[in-house]
């Protein structure tokens, strides 16, 4: 795959989940990168070849393409050395909800220092409209648009977990540029992909990625308000997704009940599009319906657990399966599970937590609970609460854990398990919507 006759040098600045995913796929697709990140130690774990996060596929790609990837804290060497630029650092949520700009527009004026000459600079980090006029201006202090960069906006649509086949194997691939020769240019990177390209105006690409998290997020609060009236009418929820999927108007994607949605993208993409929309006067009742909603998703499985438990927490020992916010990912970001746990914690429960990969993250921001090296370590439990899906769960002998049980109640937040056979085996079982 990586034999490209027009290989360039890119620069990726920022190196998370989607700036490292991007470096790594386009050095695979045969391009030089140098990847950039004000975290020197991030920077020296990559040279090693060692990836600083969780994702499937990224190391064994960091190896392979050593020779086309260098990872460095030197803004300006990298500017310099190449041609097109990725800028990829975070925007988190102020407390207003609008979209924290900071990072980029430090980036903004680093560039501005260090073009030598004419650049393409695409900005992957989601960004609010009228950010990539902020961007414009803070360069066009120093350096003339046209003559010495142009900017393209090039939104990622990448799910943690999955960022390595999602990079190669996109359902699509948006651009959004005032100059079309550089829309282009950018466009000529994913020709080996064979997917629809959109080239569009940088405000309509940015919209396009606010619009697709929204939509996201507003099924997830859709399948769990359905669920809910699933489980008080006796219907259940299983068979009403498989009805649902058969329309090919809905399909069966982002429709699966549980906990409510969390990570780093949908709950502060929305918060922003929302912010977005008041600025401009015009109050989104049902976007922010979508985020309510999903509070009380969170808060309605601490009121299965506490109700489980005969209206009472305290003094109560949960077993915890699970706490990234969603499975095939390390990152605890907004994680539904976490705020679970600490509502549990805050009505005086004791508890005791598992999560195949997570738990040093966990630990950051719940010290104060015990930590499994194995769920078969859970010993004394009144409630054993499931809420990260991860493959592993299933496979677990629950005949096992149940002898660690001092109630053999299970509250299957997500789904996962079989409610006929775990009450073959014993268990108390509830499920979201059945």
């Amino acid at each position: 795959m990586n034999h490209n006759p027009t290989s360039q040098t890119l620069c990726v600045i920022g190196l998370g989940y989607v700036g490292l995913t991007t470096a790594v796929g386009f050095a695979e697709l045969g391009h030089k990168v140098i990847g950039v990140d004000v975290d020197d130690k991030k920077i020296r774990t990559l040279n090693c070849g060692i990836s600083p996060i969780y994702e499937v596929g990224m190391e064994q790609l960091l190896r392979k393409n050593r020779d086309r990837l260098t990872f460095t804290i030197d803004l300006k060497e990298a500017v310099t050395s190449s041609s097109i630029i990725f800028v990829a650092v975070g925007t988190p949520t102020k407390d207003t909800g609008e979209a924290d700009l900071s990072q980029i527009i430090d980036v903004a004026h680093g560039l501005s220092e260090s073009i030598n000459n004419y650049k393409i600079i695409v900005i992957k980090s989601t960004v609010p409209v009228g950010s990539v006029d902020l961007i414009r201006n803070i360069l066009s202090q120093k350096r003339k648009e046209g003559k010495d960069f142009d900017l393209v906006v090039n939104p990622e649509f990448l799910r943690e977990g999955n960022a390595i086949h999602d990079f190669f194997n996109p359902s699509r691939v948006v651009i959004g540029a005032d100059n079309k020769q550089a829309a282009q240019v950018v466009a000529q990177l994913y020709k080996p992909l064979s997917t629809p390209v959109l080239i569009t105006s940088p405000i309509d690409a940015q919209m396009i990625k606010y619009a697709a998290n929204a939509f996201l997020a507003s099924r997830i609060s859709f399948i769990n308000e359905i669920a809910t009236i699933s489980e008080r009418v006796g219907a259940y929820i299983k068979n009403i997704i498989k009805g649902l999927s058969y329309d090919p108007r809905l399909g069966d994607g982002y429709l699966s009940p549980g906990i409510g949605f969390g990570g780093p993208c949908l709950t502060k993409d929305l918060k922003a599009l929302i912010h977005m929309a008041q600025s401009y006067d015009y109050e989104p009742r049902f976007l922010k319906s979508i985020l309510e909603r999903n509070e009380e998703q969170i808060q309605s499985i601490v009121w299965k657990v506490k109700k489980a438990l005969g209206g009472i927490l305290y003094g109560k020992t949960i077993g915890v399966l699970g706490l990234s916010f969603k499975p095939g990912t390390k990152d605890i970001r907004n994680s539904p599970a976490v705020r679970i746990v600490k509502l549990l914690k805050q009505g005086g429960a004791l508890i005791k937590a598992y999560d195949p990969i997570a738990m040093d993250e966990a630990k950051t921001i719940l010290p104060d609970i015990e930590y499994c090296t194995t769920p078969y370590e859970f010993k004394d439990l009144d409630l054993l609460l499931l809420l990260v899906g991860w493959e592993e769960f299933k496979q677990l002998d629950y005949r096992r854990l149940k002898k660690g049980m001092s109630t053999p109640i299970i509250i299957d937040g997500v789904n996962l398990l079989e409610p006929r056979v775990m009450k073959e085996l014993g268990f108390t079982y509830s499920g979201v919507g059945r």
